[in-house]
């Protein structure tokens, strides 16, 4: 076994587990990070541990491996804080820490509180502290495994000592490296055929079943498999938002996106089915709009690869235990395929649902309004788009304008949204650039959301990350009016709008003051062409939208 420190290990590791960017704030592991210099890893210095980790979130949902962030022991809360998205996305993510040694523990040792390892339980899969350099070798073996099997998720390393200066100790180590864990999924368990073949029957039986694609099915690389599935029985689908891209918008048989952040369309057709398939989705509160969609007493199937999801929210009348792709493929071997004829009466129905849809809200897509409608931004990201190109958003108005408004026209199109809070979209973007670097990278956010993060605008310009930022900038947090009317009675009176209002703030002047490019438009004619040329140009730019303060996203549609 060759001896060597633990800080070469950590290195030699990282480059054997493919990972090609580390996210970090100083100071930690300074030597690891020297050892690195000769590797083909790029070490990516930002401004804030929260920004550090939401790279890595990018990093790791666009390049279907674990990203990687760290931070000294100071700045383990704030990375916690960071992990909380990436968890709920079911995201790979490993993220190191410094942390106390037996000595210093509950000396108040300057930068210290202890213990602090717990706050990271309920944001990760697997936690574990270091404190010794012979675990190091084991340990990240161990992280590795667990954020890259079953549903992925984030995992956390403690380092003993306060900037992780214990892995500079020398032992005999061994770097080994399991090829298996460097990618998602790590397994593709298969299904049970007997499992298989009751929901085929399920499914032909039915008279308006409707398929709900969600976020296993882009970890799995399973869009192909769900459309394939679709056309051979002519079943409609609704995505979640983590899978708004895993169908193309013009297919016939896309419906959109259910509901919170919905398209009235997706939260109609799923209130009329008789029979609902649930692929690789939590179930949970954003995609059904608190389990309103499906109704209750709807039979519902579920496939996921987390025996824990099978019947979590809704008692499931048949279920399927195993990887998206390989399950799916499976079914469509089992299924007899129906012709458009046999399914006529519901495709139609769905069909008027979504040409209301689309009519009721066309006007406002196209508008020539100023200032300009987010619709309307919405509208031109969609032609814009290339067909490699990737989408980030944002939460809040954000999630809502891009998972109901952005049409996406080619399935080599990617889309990644913000799991919760706001702010994510801009560091995000960065790390799935640093993924996707031969792909076109465009991120969504408003003013609020942009001024989390907006110092990374010079870590984007320092590392060469490319991003094309896209401002809805309407000088507020226009998420929150009528929360605040509300709060006043029905009225906002005097000092209201501080609650919610922001100085008019041109972007693009700050984007060039941090050496990027700035571009602002204030004209709806103007979008077109100024996206195209952000994307051209290879640039990290910043488009500042000036927008209407008082256009305010619709809420869900609700039966009556």
């Amino acid at each position: 076994m060759p001896r060597m420190t633990g800080s070469r290990l950590f290195a030699e590791m990282m480059r054997g587990y493919g990972v090609s960017h580390i996210f970090f704030v100083p100071t930690i592991m300074q030597k690891g990070l020297a050892e690195m210099e000769d590797m083909p890893i790029k070490r990516v210095m930002v401004h804030g541990e929260k920004a550090a980790a939401y790279m890595a979130d990018g990093y790791a949902r666009a390049g279907g491996k674990p990203g990687v962030c760290m931070a000294q022991v100071v700045g383990a809360t704030n990375l916690a804080a960071g992990l909380r998205d990436g968890y709920m996305a079911g995201s790979p993510i490993v993220a190191v820490t410094g942390g106390p040694t037996p000595e210093s523990s509950y000396r108040h040792t300057y930068q210290e509180v202890t213990p602090d390892f717990t706050q990271f339980d309920p944001v990760t899969k697997f936690c574990a502290r270091v404190d010794a350099v012979t675990r190091l070798p084991d340990l990240l073996r161990q992280a590795f495994r667990e954020v890259t099997s079953g549903a992925p998720g984030p995992v956390y390393l403690q380092i003993q000592s306060h900037l992780g200066e214990m892995a500079e100790q020398e032992a005999d180590l061994e770097p080994l490296i399991e090829e298996q864990f460097t990618r998602v999924p790590a397994f593709r368990p298969e299904p049970e055929s007997e499992r298989v073949r009751d929901v085929a029957a399920r499914l032909a039986k039915a008279q308006k079943p409707v398929i709900v694609a969600g976020g296993g099915v882009i970890r799995s690389q399973a869009q192909a498999e769900v459309v394939e599935l679709a056309e051979a029985l002519q079943i409609p689908v609704v995505t979640s938002l983590n899978a708004k891209a895993a169908i193309v918008d013009a297919h016939p048989l896309a419906v959109g996106v259910s509901g919170l952040y919905s398209r009235d369309s997706a939260n109609r057709v799923l209130l009329e089915a008789d029979l609902v398939f649930f692929i690789g989705s939590h179930t949970g509160g954003q995609v059904t709009h608190n389990w309103i969609f499906p109704k209750r007493g709807t039979p519902v199937i579920q496939l996921d690869i987390s025996p824990a999801e099978l019947g979590r929210n809704y008692p499931n009348v048949a279920s399927i235990l195993g990887d998206a792709k390989v399950s799916l493929r499976r079914l469509i071997d089992a299924v007899q395929r129906k012709t458009p004829q046999a399914a006529q009466a519901w495709f139609a129905r769905v069909q008027q649902i979504k040409d209301e849809w689309r009519a009721e809200h066309e006007p406002m897509r196209n508008s020539d309004a100023v200032p300009i409608r987010p619709e309307r931004i919405c509208k031109e990201i969609s032609e814009a788009l290339p067909a490699n190109g990737i989408l980030v958003s944002d939460t809040g108005h954000s999630g809502i304008w891009t998972g109901s408004m952005v049409d996406f026209k080619h399935p080599t199109q990617s889309y990644y949204r913000c799991a919760g809070s706001l702010g994510w979209a801009f560091p995000a973007s960065m790390g799935v650039k640093c993924a996707q670097p031969d792909r076109p990278v465009v991120c969504f956010t408003g003013d609020g959301g942009f001024y989390y993060h907006i110092a990374e605008l010079e870590s984007a310009k320092r590392h060469n990350i490319n991003v094309v930022v896209v401002v809805n900038n309407n000088s507020a947090l226009n998420q929150e009016i009528n929360l605040t009317h509300a709060a006043y009675g029905g009225k906002t009176r005097g000092r209201g709008e501080e609650l919610w209002r922001f100085p008019n703030m041109n972007f693009a002047k700050v984007a060039e003051s941090f050496g990027c490019v700035g571009m602002r438009v204030e004209k709806p004619g103007e979008l077109n062409a100024t996206l195209k040329r952000a994307i051209a140009m290879n640039k990290p730019v910043v488009i500042d939208v000036v927008t209407d303060t008082f256009a305010i996203a619709r809420k869900p549609w609700l039966p009556g």
